[in-house]
Parts: structure tokens; sequence; C-alpha cells
């Protein structure tokens, strides 16, 4: 049975994702034993130290972007492997035990659902303080202990704690969407092969001198990859020092790509490759 690691507890959107690709899997003949841990970050390491086989993350949403704590860990954990990714659309409800938005003094939820959800909260409650907590659904325990408080949560989440729901589809926009990772421990390089049509990798400059992150990109350039994906996040070893994540598109040339990171070990200060993978339609 393979243990696989989500942001829980149950309720959260990380869950409802982690129960598709359970029923995947289950399709594909491999049982899947679901396991909540608090955070991200613990998902991730607990997958490192072996006490998971996979950890479903998220990676990226329409509206917030990156999920920082994702990257930040997959660069910090040097045995891990994205195997998989697929996306799901998210939609958000405010829950609250009172109709009277102007007695709502505090929203709780994640900081990635407060993001998603700002023009909605500045339209009906900006009087309220935004409260961020480690997921959506742990948001909802407050909203069972006081009338003056909200949440931000799915519809799901909230019939599971048997709270009402206030207002939905409150994300700023209708097409909001999240990105997931399956990652696993690391089985080989991660370089791609036959089939995967994205690579995802982070690297650090030898010098932060003028031109030197032009020289790296070139190498993409000049073999005509695609990037999908490119941002800086801190090394968090100095300030003005960062890190470079990218995910770029495969298109049927493995090859290719496999000779750009070639080139790019030679170019780069520290090259992690996370892997190489396709994007899964979970036919639900």
């Amino acid at each position: 049975m393979v243990k696989l690691g989500y942001l829980g507890p149950v309720g959260t959107y990380s869950e409802e994702a982690a129960q598709s690709y359970a029923q995947w899997q289950h399709r594909q003949g491999e049982p899947v034993t679901l396991i909540p841990l608090t955070t991200i970050a613990g998902c991730l390491e607990a997958l490192a130290t072996g006490e998971l086989d996979l950890a479903l993350v998220p990676s990226e949403n329409s509206v917030e972007g990156s999920v920082n704590i994702t990257l930040d860990s997959l660069w910090r954990l040097n045995t891990l492997h994205i195997q998989h990714a697929f996306i799901r659309p998210i939609v958000h409800a405010f829950v609250a035990q009172t109709q009277e938005l102007g007695h709502i003094e505090a929203v709780y939820s994640h900081p990635q659902a407060l993001g998603q959800c700002q023009r909605w909260l500045q339209a009906h409650l900006p009087h309220a303080c935004q409260c961020p907590v480690t997921s959506t659904a742990e948001g909802l325990h407050y909203v069972a202990q006081s009338s003056r408080v909200g949440a931000i949560a799915s519809v799901r989440a909230a019939q599971l704690h048997q709270l009402p729901i206030v207002a939905t589809e409150i994300q700023d926009i209708a097409d909001n969407c999240t990105r997931f990772w399956v990652v696993s421990r690391q089985q080989g390089e991660g370089w791609p092969k036959e089939g995967d049509t994205h690579t995802s990798i982070a690297f650090s400059l030898k010098a932060n001198v003028p031109g030197a992150l032009l020289k790296v990109l070139q190498l993409f350039s000049d073999r005509q990859i695609n990037l999908s994906r490119i941002e800086s996040r801190p090394s968090k070893r100095a300030l003005g020092d960062y890190l470079f994540f990218v995910d770029l598109e495969v298109n049927g040339r493995p090859e290719v790509v496999v000779d750009c990171l070639l080139a790019l070990k030679e170019a780069t200060d520290v090259l992690k490759v996370f892997g190489s993978y396709q994007f899964l339609d979970l036919g639900e």
C-alpha cells in the first residue's frame, strides 16, 4: 500500500486533490493510503526521511502564483523527484455563523486562499482582520467557536464541519486553479524521457555580474526550448543572492532537453533537476 502525504486536515483542497489522485492510482492497480500532515514542508520532509512513499503538494495557483514553501523545500531537500502534475479548479466559499457581514471581525484561512479572494474581501469585509492559518480547513475551527469570525474554505469542508455557507465562488477570477505535484524520493537524475511533457529545475549563478543570467537563458533559446515558468527566489544566504526556478517544455524532444541540462551544469553554480513528468488527466 502506497503512503501518500498531503496538507491536512480533512477538508483541505489538498485532501480533495489527494483523493482524486488516489482514485486514479487505484484504477492503475495501485492502492493508496492518504496521510494528512500539518504543513507542506512537513509533507516533503516526511517523504525525504522515508515516512511516506509519495507527497502531494501545491506548486502554483493561477491568482497567487507559486507556492513558495514548496519551491524552497524542494531546493533544500536533495532526494525528491516530481513524478506527476495535474491541475484542479479551486472554488472558495465564505463560511460564518452569521449572515451579517458587518459583525465579522476576522477572517481565517490559508494565506493562498486569502490572497485568491482579495477583491471579495475588500468589497464585503474591508473592516475584518485577515488571519492566516496553516490550512483552509483549520480556519473552520475558529468559525465553530465564534459567530464574529469567518473562514474561506471549500464547500465540502464547510459541509463536513456542518457550518453555514454565506457566499460561494468568491475567488478573484472564475478560472481559479492550482497545479499540484506528486513527489517521490529520487529515482535517477530526473531528466526527461519519451512521454514526459515538462521538466522542472532550479539553479544558482556562478557570479552576480551583468549578463550572467542572460548567458544561461541563451542556452534554452539556442535549442528552441520554451520556458513555461521562470522566477527567482531568495537563496537565503545573502541579500541580493537569488535562485532561479524554471519549468521547461519537452515538446517531444527529450534528447534536446538533456543536452541543454548538460550545458546548464557547466554554466551554473548549482543545478537541481526536480523531475520530468506528464500532466495527468485524472478522469473525474
